[in-house]
């Protein structure tokens, strides 16, 4: 990588947020992910709507939605996106791991990516907030963009 390639630096270096003034407007998605790792009681309670505090599912969906609508106040250099679509979903993988799926559109001079992983972020922290009474030893597993389509290059996670 050279210094080019640091779309976010400034050439003397400073912290600089880029001009996407000359840019086209595109049809961009991205798809990101997250693992939550959890005991096998608190996943069957957590899937079952049996928490103390309510629909744990349902309050980390609203809260990944909205966390990707407040990306740009939360990252710094991000732009204020018109966002047109966000979805977010949960899968039992196993026993005792949950995955978060977003997928995020808009149509703008670039890209998404951010927002869905920050939908996933979010989500994750609040099944978090939402479980942490029967068990605190959860873990964030992992955050990855999945997919990520428009713009001047797509990109598909390959791992």
């Amino acid at each position: 990588m050279n210094d080019n390639d640091l779309t976010h630096i400034s050439s003397n270096g400073e912290v600089n947020m880029v001009d996407v003034g000359g840019k086209d407007f595109t049809v961009r998605t991205a798809r990101a992910y997250a693992r939550l790792r959890m005991s096998a009681g608190t996943l069957e309670k957590l899937l079952s709507s049996q928490l103390k505090k309510g629909d744990g599912l349902a309050a980390a969906r609203v809260a990944g939605i909205l966390g990707a609508k407040r990306t740009s106040e939360l990252i710094p250099l991000c732009h204020t996106i018109p966002i047109e679509k966000i979805d977010i979903s949960f899968e039992k993988e196993s026993e005792t791991t949950l995955g978060i799926y977003s997928f995020a559109k808009c149509t703008y001079k670039t890209g998404i990516e951010m927002e869905a992983l920050t939908a996933v972020s979010v989500a994750a922290l609040t099944v978090y907030d939402m479980c942490k009474a029967i068990d605190r030893g959860m873990s964030v597993e992992e955050i990855k963009l999945l997919e990520k389509t428009g713009g001047k290059t797509d990109y598909h996670y390959e791992g």
